[in-house]
């Protein structure tokens, strides 16, 4: 009794399964949505939404075809009638060389979009910087100072109030960022960026928030006991309003 036949009837079924929804994958991912993160929401945004999409794409292609490989080895290289075991493959070079070239081929291009829009996010541009803001971390909130209304303009905030920073909306934001204490982690999850706090060390970080609204952000460090309540939130503004903010910051002070 012969297998051949339902052994080909099925690769070409896994073929055209396969290529049909990797077709439809790749056609439709790049315009179908951000995969979770919203486009043109910041600066860091437009750098990585495609490395983003680019690199889910990429992990379903590659799923979907080592799928397709398992379920048709699973079926091919069963066990015949009249074998006492399956025939035996000590080595194939080609295969060897294909499945140790292909993940290199995958990874060094990955690398290269990855350098590519690390490079485009840490980008330090002193002209095209509008405002600085001061993010310090401490246990259990965040410390937002902004210089323009005064040095003594901070607003610091508790596990139980948790501050809002306010940020203009479409002009470039320098933030300096320390820690009072231990290691915390500044994240705002929809602009698709985190930089870490450190004690003794000063690091920057400049983006535009590119729409109007309010966003979420967390401390994404353990940081100790209260650390799950380590919150802020993000107001974008228009720049007028960001000026009034500022000059409401600085009458306060008097």
């Amino acid at each position: 009794m012969s297998f051949e036949p339902k052994f080909k009837s099925l690769r070409t079924a896994l073929f055209m399964v396969g290529g049909a929804g990797l077709t439809l994958l790749v056609s439709g991912c790049s315009s179908v949505s951000g995969l979770g993160y919203e486009k043109d929401l910041s600066s860091v945004n437009d750098a990585s939404i495609g490395l983003w999409q680019g690199a889910w794409i990429t992990a379903a292609v590659v799923g979907v075809f080592t799928a397709g490989l398992i379920i048709y080895s699973s079926f091919a290289h069963r066990k015949k009638e009249g074998e006492e075991f399956p025939r035996q493959t000590q080595y194939h070079v080609p295969v060897e060389i294909a499945y140790t070239l292909i993940p290199f081929i995958i990874v060094a291009v990955l690398f290269a979009y990855t350098m590519k829009a690390e490079t485009k996010i840490t980008d330090k541009s002193p002209t095209q910087v509008m405002h600085d803001i001061s993010v310090n971390g401490i246990q259990w909130s965040w410390q937002f100072t902004y210089p323009e209304a005064g040095a003594n303009a901070t607003v610091t905030g508790t596990p139980d109030n948790p501050p809002t920073l306010y940020m203009p909306q479409g002009e470039r934001v320098r933030f300096t960022l320390n820690s009072s204490d231990v290691v915390h982690g500044f994240w705002i999850p929809a602009f698709m960026i985190q930089i870490q706090n450190l004690p003794g060390v000063t690091n920057t970080l400049e983006f535009t928030a590119n729409k109007i609204g309010e966003f979420p952000g967390r401390c994404n460090i353990l940081c100790g006991r209260d650390h799950s309540r380590m919150y802020f939130k993000v107001k974008v503004v228009s720049p007028a309003d960001y000026q009034n903010y500022l000059a409401g910051l600085k009458a306060s002070q008097s």
